[in-house]
């Protein structure tokens, strides 16, 4: 990327948005045009709160997933447009980017990455310390109510508190937040916003054979939505709103839309088997026989579930307290089979997961020029983050494709 040093000296860059996006891609333009002024704005009084909050506080700052064509597979929308993008900022970029300010990150082994401190603190000052380094002008309670492109080519800003300002280049990365401002700011200058709806949330479920193991957590379930294509495989946790996880997680993220559709009424199906191959957990289920003899079948199981969740189980199936595996009858066991694989549960609603708050929705992506980030429908205006309409499931991806969007729109912002 070439940078003429010349008209830096009086190149002035906006982004609006103090997220992770907003703050990465303001470093990027300022750290690309030392000479240029970079003012980020944030209409609440704190930056980089998602990012502060996220991975329970430790920040699950992206997945160790190196190619880009398996990386994009994680994303409902946006795979396709992502691809280019990843080849040159993707995950090894970002790990060497935070190395390189003195912050290293470990890979769990379900590939999710935090930094060696489990703080996400850490994530937070790395940000703002080289915000301040890059001289980044930030402005918080400072939201930006409009933005119009003038004669001249260049952008006059509205500010909450009535002042106007110019500028020749503006990123916006306010986040998929209808009330965020920049699905707004889009709209203005003729972009299409596809309708904003959660990606990531738990099902909220009312049912007796949940209630009293909240907090039971099931590491390898399938979860599944009768009469769709909806499916997905991964731990499922029982919470006190109904069920969650990582595989519950996923689900909704692919789901998003088709299940707001549904006005988050539906039946989910769960095999807590991890396999939902009827004949497969019946063989399992039938070892009891001759492995557990006499034991009853409430107290111990061949499918390796936890204690509390097999009681429910049997209970649904019905069967007495004090029927051994070895007496236990052909129709019983078939019912416990059916439990363990297909226990059908009545969804009510969801339940933001506030950690991982993502939504799909956003900026329509053929409108926007994935080689730069740039609007197809105003020249010198830049998107990146959620204000897009792309998103992840749960496990780094959304933050990685906020790292990569925003360095791309910072880099070619400072450039042209």
């Amino acid at each position: 990327m070439q940078y003429d040093l010349s008209k830096m000296a009086d190149l002035k860059i906006a982004v609006i948005g103090g997220g992770a996006a907003g703050y990465f891609s303001a470093i990027t333009a300022a750290e690309a045009a030392p000479t240029a002024r970079v003012v980020l704005f944030e209409a609440t009084g704190h930056v980089l709160a998602k990012v502060r909050i996220s991975g329970g506080g430790r920040c699950n700052t992206t997945h160790a997933c190196f190619e880009p064509r398996e990386l994009v597979k994680r994303y409902p929308r946006g795979s396709r447009e992502l691809i280019g993008p990843m080849n040159r900022f993707g995950p090894r970029e970002t790990v060497a980017w935070f190395a390189a300010r003195g912050v290293e990150l470990k890979a769990e082994p379900d590939g999710r990455m935090f930094p060696i401190t489990d703080d996400s603190g850490t994530i937070v000052d790395c940000l703002q310390q080289s915000g301040a380094q890059a001289d980044v002008v930030v402005r918080v309670r400072m939201p930006v109510r409009s933005v119009v492109c003038a004669e001249d080519g260049r952008f006059r800003l509205t500010l909450g508190d009535g002042e106007v300002e110019r500028y020749d280049r503006v990123i916006v990365t306010t986040g998929g937040n209808r009330g965020s401002g920049g699905h707004d700011i889009a709209a203005s200058f003729g972009h299409t916003i596809e309708p904003p709806v959660p990606s990531l949330f738990t099902f909220q479920i009312d049912d007796a054979r949940l209630q009293g193991i909240e907090g039971l957590a099931v590491p390898d379930a399938e979860v599944t939505v009768p009469g769709t294509k909806l499916k997905e495989r991964g731990p499922v946790l029982v919470t006190h709103w109904g069920l969650s996880g990582p595989g519950v997680l996923r689900l909704s993220a692919w789901g998003a839309r088709e299940l707001a559709a549904l006005d988050y009424n539906f039946t989910v199906r769960v095999a807590w088997s991890g396999e939902a191959n009827e004949e497969r957990v019946r063989e399992r289920l039938a070892m009891g026989r001759q492995e557990l003899g006499k034991k009853r079948v409430r107290n111990a199981n061949t499918v390796g579930l936890p204690g509390r969740l097999w009681e429910r189980l049997v209970e649904a199936a019905e069967i007495a307290e004090d029927v051994t595996w070895v007496s236990l009858p052909k129709k019983s066991l078939n019912a416990l089979v059916r439990a363990v694989v297909a226990s059908e549960f009545a969804v009510t609603g969801k339940s933001t997961n506030k950690e991982e708050f993502v939504t799909c929705g956003g900026v329509r992506l053929r409108e926007v020029d994935f080689k730069t980030m740039q609007s197809r429908r105003c020249a010198g205006l830049y998107f990146a983050g959620e204000v897009l309409d792309i998103d992840g499931i749960t496990g780094g991806f959304n933050f990685q494709s906020a790292w990569t969007t925003a360095h791309l729109a910072g880099t070619v912002a400072a450039a042209e």
